[in-house]
């Protein structure tokens, strides 16, 4: 008589090995919890300095768009953390946290 063991070899997980959950997590984070990139910055202290990309939030319809340096309204964006605006290290960063690229 053979018996099925019950006992499972615990598996390894890891982001490399699956790159689909880091893309399901900063999806999921994007609709309104902590994104992928919220924990690179909060790792590596970056609010400001080197990081000069401006997240805005548009007063009249609540979109979420960034500005890179040149832009024609980078230097009159002003960032209010406290209406959910931030800082990003690069224009991925701002993608993959759910924001759009100013069209100007």
């Amino acid at each position: 008589m053979r018996y099925r063991s019950s006992y499972q070899r615990p598996r390894r997980l890891s982001i490399l090995s699956f790159p689909g959950l880091l893309i399901g997590a900063v999806a999921v984070g994007a609709a309104g919890g902590m994104t992928a990139s919220d924990l690179i910055a909060s790792l590596s202290g970056g609010t400001g300095g080197s990081c000069n990309i401006k997240g805005n939030v548009s007063i009249d319809t609540g979109e979420r768009i960034f500005h890179v340096p040149g832009q024609r309204y980078y230097s009159q964006t002003k960032i209010s953390p406290q209406y959910g605006e931030r800082w990003f290290c690069s224009e991925f960063e701002a993608w993959a946290a759910g924001w759009r690229k100013s069209k100007v």
